[in-house]
């Protein structure tokens, strides 16, 4: 049940609940006024009636004997006492009185039948009262409640972007008010400026750092290549070469989170692209093609993104490779110890390779595969396949001029 519910239900209960019984106090006060009324007024009439009746007076206000009187009132006068009690008849409801006197028991009879009405008119009056003011409260809690649950709405979606990396998101100035939902805007707007400023920090140093290893580590490439040929030469060369291939990663990471990027879009078909990409990585690659497509997208980008997945399933996977293309959408799959659960769960992260069966490596090119497929608008999800391996999926967005 969402708050609002929550909210418009609880009001509901409580205005019924207190409407119900301000209505019943309201019904017995207004049945012990009318009664005791009644009564006042039929232990007036039977005084004047005693008075009439030690006169000698014979008048029609009261009644000797009347075989109409309750039995219980009879009972109580017959015993010396005098009494009243609200009770019906045929001729409707009255409130009877009564007591003893020399030759039997002296009786009068007030008509209760308008006080009876008057009590049932009370009683729809109280009955429209309350449901109109069950419906003015449930519907001024529904209103409230609507308001809380639309800014908490608002607050979420803000949250929600946040998390997905939009740090920019800014909610205070989309939740007014003075209350604890406005308290929670801008505890997140806080949370907000505060990440967006340490990723901000993070990416300037991750760019400052690779642009400082570069000057010497131009120095060092050209110094490794005046070196005399032999074994230990080779493995300076290869070191220096994996060190700069690791400054140029960070370079391009950098410039992915800045969203520096701008991607150059052409009409591309897809096989062939593919095919190309494959034979510049220089790996075994088993390429099935099911429906080729066209597609506009940025051919150096998709080479980037496809080249990085082969890569990585050749490092940190087994053989056989292979690389199906259905459509816009394709798959590299390897048939090693698959993605780690944290992988799965978090997607990609720089620095690091999340399993030590998946090889070593500094754990950038799945990040950099994942930030240029956003660029270009593609979608790239990591599974791993129920018979085992790897399975990354490369979804492109149609070419448009393409009918």
């Amino acid at each position: 049940m969402t708050l609002r519910r929550q909210i418009a239900t609880a009001v509901a209960a409580i205005a019924v609940l207190v409407a119900v019984a301000v209505g019943l106090l309201v019904h017995q006060a207004m049945i012990r006024q009318h009664v005791d009324q009644a009564r006042a007024a039929a232990l007036a009439a039977l005084g004047s009636a005693v008075d009439t009746y030690k006169r000698g007076e014979v008048t029609d206000r009261f009644a000797l004997d009347d075989p109409a009187l309750p039995e219980g009132l009879r009972t109580l006068a017959a015993g010396g006492r005098e009494g009243s009690l609200l009770a019906g008849g045929p001729q409707g409801e009255s409130m009877w009185a009564a007591r003893p006197v020399q030759t039997g028991v002296l009786s009068v009879r007030v008509d209760f039948t308008q006080d009876r009405q008057a009590i049932a008119d009370l009683d729809r009056i109280i009955l429209i009262t309350v449901v109109a003011a069950v419906f003015t409260t449930v519907l001024a809690g529904v209103l409230v409640a609507d308001r809380i649950s639309r800014r908490l709405r608002t607050a979420a979606t803000a949250a929600r972007g946040i998390a997905a990396g939009r740090t920019d998101t800014r909610i205070g100035e989309l939740v007014d008010g003075k209350d604890e939902v406005a308290d929670l805007a801008a505890a997140v707007d806080l949370m907000s400026r505060t990440l967006h400023q340490r990723l901000e920090d993070e990416q300037r140093f991750t760019a400052d750092v690779a642009h400082e290893l570069r000057t010497p580590l131009t120095g060092l490439v050209t110094a490794a290549e005046l070196l005399p040929p032999g074994r230990p030469t080779q493995l300076v060369q290869n070191r220096v070469q994996a060190l700069r291939s690791l400054v140029e990663d960070l370079l391009e990471v950098s410039r992915l989170d800045a969203d520096a990027e701008i991607p150059d879009f052409a009409p591309v078909p897809l096989e062939r692209a593919v095919r190309r990409t494959v034979t510049l990585t220089g790996l075994e690659v088993d390429v099935d093609v099911a429906a080729d497509r066209q597609v506009r997208t940025d051919l150096r980008r998709l080479d980037r993104i496809l080249g990085n997945l082969l890569i990585n399933a050749h490092r940190h996977g087994t053989a056989p490779i292979r690389l199906h293309v259905d459509g816009h959408r394709i798959t590299v799959r390897d048939h090693g110890p698959g993605y780690p659960d944290d992988l799965l769960a978090r997607g990609p992260q720089r620095f690091r390779t999340n399993a030590p069966e998946r090889g070593r490596g500094h754990g950038l090119g799945l990040t950099i595969a994942t930030g240029h497929a956003r660029v270009i608008g593609a979608g790239l999800t990591f599974t791993n396949h129920p018979d085992g391996g790897a399975l990354a999926t490369l979804t492109l967005p149609d070419d448009p001029s393409r009918p």
